[in-house]
């Protein structure tokens, strides 16, 4: 059996080149699928706070480059100086891709119950808090 580390890392590869491709119709990678989510969890957010929610998923750079292409795609404005929303025109285009992103979600969860789910969404989680704790 290989090691966590190594499926953590192949599962994180699969999950960014198939959204990647499956989002790339629509202009999106799963970066700026992330930031778009981000935003629209929060209205009026700040760039500030987007960076930091997703500062696990991405690097700065990668993170306001996504930024960049979703107000250049109009799918966010700035409602005022470093704050996001989403745009009218975002919001209708967000439905279509939540469809694909179900889908993909659907797929990629195939054979797993949702309490195996679970169970590997906390197993990570406690790992990632054992690592993180300050007695590490």
């Amino acid at each position: 059996m290989k090691p966590i580390g190594y499926w953590l890392n192949r599962t994180d590869q699969a999950l960014t080149h198939y959204m990647d491709g499956m989002l790339g119709e629509f202009g999106l990678t799963r970066v700026a699928w992330q930031a778009l989510n981000a935003i629209r969890q929060t209205e009026g957010a700040k760039d500030a706070d987007v960076l930091s929610t997703l500062s696990a998923n991405a690097d700065s750079a990668t993170l306001r480059a996504a930024i960049d292409t979703l107000l250049a795609d109009a799918w966010a404005s700035r409602p005022g100086p470093d704050r996001l929303a989403l745009t009218p025109e975002g919001l209708k285009r967000l439905a279509d891709v939540q469809a694909r992103v179900d889908a993909f979600r659907e797929l990629s969860t195939a054979g797993i119950t949702p309490e195996d789910y679970r169970t590997a969404v906390l197993v990570l989680e406690r790992i990632t808090r054992n690592l993180e704790s300050p007695s590490s």
